[in-house]
């Protein structure tokens, strides 16, 4: 393997475990109440009061079950791009519901990061995990 190539892997494995282990913490608040999260319970209630009256509880655990498996299927480099659709759809979500009336800026509560963590996130998936994968063989 060049030097080079080392470089991009190395480069595709630190970009899939921060985004992917950031997401697993993330829906094991959600699911779990871990991290300092508001679990399932204060999810829910969360939802309730941007709106969603009917099955909040069902959304929270959706959304941690797509935060926590699509974090873990990323950073392992394993189904990958199944792992960045899961992560890109939660993002979507966030912006349709919380970020995009705010505007572009995350200055103003805006979809900036949540834009960002898409690109991030289908860059890898149109790339590839690179060579550093739990699973060799199905990435």
């Amino acid at each position: 393997m060049t030097e080079n190539m080392v470089l991009v892997n190395t480069g595709l494995l630190l970009i899939r475990l921060v985004i992917g282990l950031t997401f697993f913490g993330h829906g094991a608040q959600k699911l779990f109440g871990w991290f300092g999260g508001p679990g399932i319970e204060g999810m829910g209630n969360w939802l309730e009061n941007l709106g969603l009256q009917k099955g909040a509880k069902t959304w929270a655990v959706l959304a941690g079950l797509f935060e926590l498996i699509g974090g873990l299927l990323f950073a392992a480099g394993f189904l990958t791009w199944v792992g960045a659709i899961m992560i890109v759809i939660v993002m979507i979500d966030a912006i349709a519901t919380v970020h995009g009336k705010y505007g572009y800026w995350m200055t103003n509560n805006g979809f900036e990061y949540n834009l960002v963590l898409i690109a991030a996130a289908l860059g890898v998936a149109l790339i590839g995990p690179g060579d550093y994968v739990l699973f060799f063989a199905l990435k």
